[in-house]
């Protein structure tokens, strides 16, 4: 079978298959989703399947001899509002938090407990690892080419764009912010906090207290950069890892 990817899944391809046609030896027994996995593309990252010119889906087996045109998934992708992070996005978690995006993160998670996350949490696995998006457990995923986290926070809110509410979530743990009265937390107040600050916000989660003041010029910069965010970026930002 001859398979033709568009130009944007090439970098997940090995150089030596980069070429118009790709030839995939094809028995007639696996989907047409096995063949473009066999070459290194996730399906996460698969948008239209069209075998001999006719839309197909990635279970569909062909026979032999065919030509599967395969383009990348369009964007926006409005699928989940949750995301599960791996290891690797400790920054882009931060500030998808700031951003007030449901993200669940942690620099020690293993890779069947990011799936099993993603799969109970409903989420959508964001990594860079390729062949954790070709996981048969996985039911969403996406990767992010971007090596950078200002590049990353562009690329996913893109994709996806989600529902921004920045402040609402603490960057730590990515708890919910909820007002809380001044007398409950000034205790754990510094002397200046307590004398210039009369709103504030606990964390439901871990207990952190927040406050106007505490948000500095750098935070601001992400929060202002996600509100004016082009359209749509240049989705590579390094090959496949």
């Amino acid at each position: 079978m001859l398979v033709r990817l568009d130009g944007e899944l090439l970098p997940f391809v090995a150089p030596r298959n980069r070429g118009e046609r790709i030839r995939v030896p094809h028995d007639g027994t696996a989907s047409v989703g096995h063949l473009v996995q066999s070459l290194g593309v996730p399906l996460t990252e698969v948008g239209e399947l069209r075998l001999d010119g006719v839309p197909v889906v990635a279970t569909e087996r062909a026979a032999a001899g065919g030509v599967l045109d395969v383009a990348p998934v369009r964007f926006p992708e409005r699928i989940r509002q949750r995301f599960v992070l791996d290891v690797h996005l400790g920054a882009l978690a931060r500030r998808m938090r700031l951003l007030g995006i449901d993200t669940a993160y942690r620099n020690d998670a293993t890779d069947e407990e990011l799936l099993d996350q993603a799969t109970r949490q409903r989420g959508v696995l964001l990594t860079r690892d390729r062949a954790l998006l070709c996981r048969r457990t996985l039911s969403e995923g996406a990767y992010v080419h971007a090596s950078y986290p200002a590049e990353q926070q562009s690329e996913v809110l893109a994709r996806f764009e989600p529902t921004l509410r920045p402040w609402t979530r603490c960057v730590p743990c990515g708890g919910e912010l909820e007002e809380v009265p001044k007398a409950e937390v000034v205790a754990r107040l510094e002397f200046g906090t307590r004398r210039c600050y009369q709103r504030f916000a606990r964390c439901a989660a871990c207990g952190r207290i927040y406050w106007p003041g505490a948000h500095s010029p750098g935070l601001r910069r992400i929060v202002e950069s996600a509100r004016h965010r082009p359209a749509r970026p240049d989705r590579r930002g390094g090959e496949p890892g």
